[in-house]
This record gives structure tokens, sequence and C-alpha cells, in this order.
């Protein structure tokens, strides 16, 4: 039973079944732009928690710390409970939209909080390297930004891979509709339950893939944030990059 089910799962890959290509493209397209809006906010917003001293900056850590684990199941409730009641005029229920906001939600925390603590573990030396050559708010910002960045690619690539591979939200949000909301994940728990575990295969080959592509990235960052301290530019490459 296994190996047909693998044997029908390849061939659905190989015959370019429209419906599962169509499916694999939604996924990615909403899981990109979640990631990109996440990690263009969570970037700047992971940065300025880290460096700036503000009175509420410890619960605002606890809080952003406490999201990075939350159940994806529970916050695609709060999501629809928002949709369904102060936003129920703008009709955005089980639409693309209402799926794309539940992804970023989810991802923003973990790009976030990450952000925020390779920051704080790299600020110290880099601020004060900057400050002795001269820099401004401006540059000194920019500089721990450029520092900082094979861990923010980590972050993001980290939100990616929880955004890729979620299903609680965009099940409840979404309503996993045939041709319009349905993802790979939720097409997988959809035709497990109805015994069809060659499509569901086919859909983990494909997450798997992605899988092992977002490792392959991560032990790459990875290796290069361990080198960091290697990477501090000279007094004139400093101000290049950051003017």
């Amino acid at each position: 039973m296994i190996f047909e089910s693998l044997k029908k799962a390849f061939e659905l890959l190989i015959s370019f079944n429209g419906e599962i290509y169509q499916i694999i493209f939604l996924s990615l397209l909403i899981s990109v732009l979640a990631t990109l809006t996440a990690g263009l906010i969570g970037t700047f917003l992971g940065i300025y928690i880290s460096i700036k001293e503000f009175k509420l900056k410890k619960i605002s850590k606890n809080i952003i710390f406490t999201f990075m684990g939350i159940p994806p199941v529970v916050l695609g409730l709060i999501v629809l409970l928002v949709l369904v009641g102060p936003f129920k005029g703008a009709d955005l229920l089980f639409t693309k939209t209402a799926m794309y906001i539940a992804q970023t939600l989810l991802v923003l925390p973990v790009i976030t909080g990450n952000i925020i603590m390779s920051s704080e573990k790299t600020q110290k030396k880099v601020l004060e390297t900057a400050t002795t050559l001269g820099a401004n708010n401006r540059q000194k910002v920019l500089l721990l930004i450029n520092e900082t960045k094979p861990f923010i690619m980590m972050s993001i690539i980290l939100g990616f891979s929880r955004a890729i591979s979620e299903v609680g939200a965009v099940m409840l949000v979404g309503g996993n509709i045939k041709g319009d909301t349905r993802v790979m994940t939720t097409y997988i728990a959809l035709n497990n339950s109805m015994g069809e575990y060659a499509m569901s295969i086919a859909m983990g080959i494909i997450l798997l893939s992605i899988a092992f592509l977002l490792h392959t990235l991560l032990a790459r960052f990875r290796g290069d944030f361990y080198d960091w301290d290697k990477r501090l530019k000279s007094k004139n490459e400093i101000f290049r990059i950051c003017l």
C-alpha cells in the first residue's frame, strides 16, 4: 500500500496535475508575501527594541517571545473573531487576504524575536566600534543591520518555514475552499481524512523538498553569523556602507 501510494504520488507530480500545482503556487505565494511583510516590519522593530531603552521594553519583549510559540490554531481563532467582529463589513473571512493576514501575524513575532536576540548579542561591540569611528545614530543602526544580516536572513527563513508548514490558522480563516483558499497543508489534512494517501504524499514530497532547501540555506547563514566578528569593517568601509 505504501509503495503504491508513493508511485501514484510521483505520477501525480510528473503529470503536472493542474489542481496540485495551483495549490503549490498559492501556498508559496501567500507564505512568501506574509514572510516578506513580517520580515520588513520585524527587522526594524527588532533592531529598534534591541537598541532603544524605553519604559515598556521588558514587557514588549516578553509579549513578543510569548507569541513566538503561540499555537497557530489559537492565532487563527483570534484573527477569525476579529474578522467576524470589528471587521465583519470587510467580508475578509474565507479569503486569501485573511490567510495572508493570519500568516503574517504568525511569522512576525518569530522574526522579530530572533532579531532582538541576535542584535542584543552583537550590538555592544558593533556600536562601540561605530562610536569610536564617529558614526551618527543613523549610521549606527545601518551598521548594526549590516553586521547582523546573516542572522536576519536566518530569522526570515525560519519565519517562512513556519508559514509554509502552518495548517491550523489558514484552515480556520481560509476555509480550505477548493480552487480558492486550499493550500498544501490543508490539502494534506483533507486527503488524509478521506484516505487519499497518494495525494497527501505528493504534497508531502514538495514540503520535504522545501524543508531541505530551507535547511541548506540556514546552514549557510548560520556559518556566516558565527563568523560575524571577522567581518567588522574598516573605518572607510563602515562609512561607505552607512552613508
